[in-house]
């Protein structure tokens, strides 16, 4: 795991790290089944005598259904109450939640588990309460999600509304971030050059000043989106602190030296007039496990892009959890949403796993932002 966490992922690890030593403990010590639920069970089983596999006890039942997926736990569970009790065992989903979970290719601010679920002590599960991290489990994972939307939030139906008073125009997204600049296999200049993944459909004629027109795309052949970049630094001077890890200023901000020693970030005149008329954000970070990150820094430079004084409130903002190619080892996408603190935002988010050298991932994250933009048409 890279260095240069931020405090609140260091607390989510430590949960799943006590997680996993309570689960094998509670396998080796356990005796007679949770309370009150074997009783639930013989009630439910009066009228027939046990199976073999029923008669086992709590823990050699617990160990075999781990060997099964999520999906065959809850198949398992509809043959019979016995069984429907039985899978619902918080301590199996909770195992299932930490094996599972950093294999996850998104997650969204809808579904992102918090930490305390993990340090939640199992004594505490009272009565009525045995499908906590089955539901947790079920809201988490991809394989169970519907498609992404954040229903009906103010901004989408405003933009929804506005869509349909005037004449369609492609909307236009932010993108920045260090995995822009950071990343051995240029994300931009792929995008650029695959068109059998991402179409490019041209450079609009429109200018902001100081930025540039940026690229538009054409998504799934019809609905057209313009992307504007934003670097940090030039050409040159990204090539130079590659060769040398050097860390030159970003150029994006102004920074301001608080009293207690904290830096403040303030973006440039050209880049607040471009957060005004942008419908969304991309966040592109850099999910190679190798390097250090400097996630605090990252925060306070995505909290001064986001203010809520240069924009509607609500803007979708997707984080592109960017490595260079397959072969390099990935931070998971569940654990970038805790190191950039983005259970904090105040507007919809997701996480999508990409690698530069294929764009595998990118389709999934540009279809949520759009449809989070208000534009239905791409889904």
């Amino acid at each position: 795991m890279a260095a240069g966490n931020s405090g609140d992922w260091h607390r989510f690890e430590s949960a799943l790290r006590g997680s996993l030593r309570f689960l094998r403990d509670s396998l080796r010590q356990r005796g007679g089944g949770l309370p009150g639920r074997d009783d639930r069970v013989e009630a439910g089983q009066r009228e027939q005598e046990p199976s073999a596999l029923q008669a086992l006890p709590i823990e050699v039942k617990l160990y075999i259904l781990t060997f099964l997926t999520p999906k065959d736990l809850c198949h398992l569970g509809s043959t019979s109450r016995y069984w429907q009790l039985t899978v619902q065992d918080p301590l199996l989903w909770r195992y299932l939640l930490i094996q599972d979970l950093p294999s996850w290719h998104s997650i969204d601010w809808q579904s992102l588990p918090d930490a305390d679920l993990f340090n939640r002590p199992f004594s505490a599960l009272q009565e009525g309460t045995p499908a906590d991290y089955m539901t947790t489990y079920k809201k988490c994972s991809s394989g169970w999600k519907r498609p992404l939307k954040s229903g009906q939030s103010t901004y989408r139906a405003m933009t929804s509304l506005l869509h349909s008073l005037v004449p369609q125009t492609e909307p236009r997204f932010a993108m920045f971030g260090p995995g822009l600049e950071d990343l051995d296999e240029s994300l931009v200049h792929k995008m650029m050059t695959s068109p059998e993944v991402l179409p490019l459909a041209g450079i609009p004629h429109r200018q902001i000043h100081g930025i540039g027109s940026g690229l538009t795309f054409r998504y799934k052949n019809h609905q057209r989106f313009n992307i504007l970049t934003l670097y940090s630094k030039t050409s040159k001077e990204r090539h130079t602190a590659r060769e040398e890890s050097a860390n030159p200023i970003n150029k994006m901000f102004h920074e301001i030296n608080n009293i207690d020693g904290t830096m403040q970030y303030n973006p440039i005149e050209h880049v607040k007039n471009l957060c005004r008329l942008v419908e969304g954000f991309i966040y592109v970070a850099d999910a190679e496990a190798h390097k250090r990150h400097s996630r605090q820094i990252e925060v306070a430079r995505m909290a001064a892009m986001l203010n809520p004084a240069l924009g509607p409130p609500g803007r979708p903002v997707l984080i592109l959890s960017c490595i260079s190619s397959a072969e390099i080892e990935r931070i998971p996408c569940i654990y970038t949403a805790h190191q950039l603190q983005l259970n904090s935002l105040c507007q919809p988010w997701m996480v999508q796993d990409i690698e530069a050298a294929t764009l595998d991932g990118l389709l999934d994250g540009i279809e949520w932002l759009l449809g989070e933009a208000g534009h239905e048409s791409a889904q």
